[in-house]
């Protein structure tokens, strides 16, 4: 009885409990049977059974009894005894069974099915990113914590984390996994502390076999946040737990993040994912218009349209997947078959925007091809000749080849003050007239970029 009413009594906690409450504690819940006029719930673990208990108790009762069914107390079971529990009465008393041997995935952010392993398409520019995110989640022994994959928008970052977690919850269901966003381990820390709960936070964090945490880049500069985030992770690794992060840049790289967490995060297997190349971008339109074709199974494309849209549309991943769904839906709506023409009136607006617009972040990987340097180290802090000189030249590439002001470049450039941007430019400036190699080099760089 209680199963029939229990989505209607789920919907109203979520009116009084509010929507970050609600995702973390009452929708995992599922109603069993009443006996006695105690109504039995189903929770994922112990924790969650005790904390729902304390805090939300009453208000579920509260719901229960406004749907017409008569309870006075409340039993928490654990899922993994729900069949048990619906052959046999309750015991009257609020109390939870043995722990669980299986938990879900946890946290405020949503899992997207699209984003798997078989779903992304490896390249040379993320091929390292992709083996080091397969390795981790076959969730064996950890051997690198943690594991940072960073890189500019588009490239691929939340793809491999969404990858990761679902992933460990198919080969390691019985594991506890918490994947969510720094901003949102940011929020249910500030919710803590006006609550006066920190202890229910520190436990929850601390008490996962993996944390996930997307785009930490956003807890610099929030000083508390980082002192508890510091102290979790700390928690985590002595306990041996995974640890899996992604941001925009190197930690190095990320302003105002603390001396301590910068160097926490680069403890364990830092990776970046380099932006696209034409190889990269075609093998992914070539993997989509498979996924197009369910939907549109009586189009094709013509030869030479994705080579084109693979050399024309550069600047990300999203960008380009986002014009071949264009492509496909106007020409199923106008009648016409996908060729040259079409994709040219379809997709003129993308394809202005990118013509010969060259990127900062495509100059850095030129630049750090063609030296034969890491590109993190080009950025990064590092002052030898043999990092410092490149730096210049990337620098001066993009006061030439972008509309970049000089704090933007110095920005893209690990942060660095504008009047450093000026002094590499000018000293470029200065080395193509005295050194032919120089000279060379930036024909070079500048051809290749042009192309």
């Amino acid at each position: 009885m209680l199963q029939e009413h229990w989505d209607a009594i789920s919907k109203k906690l979520l009116k009084t409990v509010g929507q970050n409450n609600h995702t973390t504690w009452i929708a995992p819940l599922r109603a069993g049977p009443v006996d006695q006029k105690i109504a039995t719930l189903y929770v994922p673990t112990t924790f969650s059974g005790n904390y729902i208990s304390q805090n939300f108790s009453d208000l579920i009762l509260h719901e229960i009894n406004s749907s017409g069914i008569e309870a006075c107390r409340l039993n928490f079971v654990l899922t993994s005894q729900a069949a048990d529990s619906q052959q046999k009465p309750a015991a009257p008393k609020r109390t939870l069974q043995k722990p669980t041997q299986r938990r879900d995935v946890l946290g405020t952010s949503t899992l997207d099915a699209r984003f798997s392993f078989d779903t992304f398409v490896v390249g040379k520019p993320n091929e390292l990113a992709h083996a080091a995110a397969r390795r981790v989640a076959e969730g064996g022994p950890v051997t690198f914590n943690p594991l940072f994959l960073y890189g500019g928008v588009g490239l691929g970052k939340t793809h491999l984390m969404h990858a990761i977690a679902q992933e460990l919850r198919t080969r390691r269901p019985e594991i506890n996994v918490l994947y969510l966003s720094a901003e949102q381990f940011m929020y249910r820390f500030v919710q803590a502390l006006r609550d006066r709960k920190m202890m229910d936070f520190k436990e929850i964090f601390r008490s996962v076999d993996v944390l996930m945490v997307d785009d930490v880049q956003f807890i610099a500069g929030k000083d508390s946040t980082q002192e508890e985030f510091f102290h979790t992770f700390n928690a985590l690794v002595d306990q041996h737990k995974q640890i899996i992060i992604s941001a925009d840049r190197a930690p190095g790289e990320i302003k105002d993040l603390e001396e301590r967490v910068k160097s926490r995060l680069q403890c364990g297997l830092v990776v970046d994912l380099h932006p696209t190349d034409y190889e990269l971008r075609l093998g992914i339109l070539q993997s989509k218009v498979e996924t197009q074709r369910a939907t549109y199974p009586d189009l094709d494309v013509a030869d030479g349209v994705l080579e084109f849209m693979a050399h024309r549309i550069t600047s990300n991943v999203r960008v380009l997947e986002g014009a071949l769904t264009r492509l496909f839906a106007f020409a199923s709506l106008v009648g016409r078959p996908i060729d040259m023409d079409l994709t040219q009136d379809c997709l003129s607006d993308v394809l202005r925007e990118s013509e010969r617009k060259i990127t900062v972040e495509e100059i850095q990987r030129k630049v750090s091809e063609h030296y034969n340097i890491r590109l993190s180290d080009m950025i990064g802090p590092k002052r030898l000749r043999s990092y410092a000189r490149p730096r210049q030249v990337a620098m001066y590439l993009c006061k030439q080849m972008t509309t970049r002001s000089l704090p933007e470049i110095g920005r893209r450039f690990g942060g660095r003050d504008h009047t450093t941007v000026m002094h590499g430019v000018r000293r470029i400036e200065e080395l193509k007239q005295s050194d032919s190699q120089i000279a060379e080099d930036i024909e070079l760089l500048s051809r290749a970029l042009k192309s």
